[in-house]
């Protein structure tokens, strides 16, 4: 294995444990997603916006992804939709986590 994939391996371990302490903590949780409410479109065009002008002045960051792929799962009213947004937003997170870890020489 790769000291890259390793290091996904690591990060992911970590998600599974904060997972599980969560579950321990208040169980299998049931919410309403929340999502689509007046706004959060607009909201996510703006974020996918500003992140599109930060990449173009060669000054994008990890936030400026991550809060694209947030606030288009919090646009999403579409299950499906949301699901896929939700991975994207979780990849994003785990791969800045990854790059993190690179830095600190984890």
């Amino acid at each position: 294995m790769t000291e890259h994939h390793d290091r996904q391996v690591r990060v992911l371990a970590d998600v599974q444990a904060e997972r599980d302490a969560q579950d321990a903590l208040f169980g299998v949780q049931d919410l309403p997603d929340g999502t689509g409410i007046t706004g959060d479109e607009e909201r996510a065009t703006r974020a996918r916006h500003v992140c599109d002008v930060m990449f173009e002045r060669g000054e994008g960051t990890f936030r400026d992804v991550f809060y694209e792929e947030v606030m288009e799962a919090l646009a999403e009213t579409d299950p499906v939709k949301l699901r896929g947004e939700l991975i994207q937003t979780i990849a994003v997170g785990v791969k800045w986590v990854e790059a993190i870890d690179r830095r600190e020489g984890r």
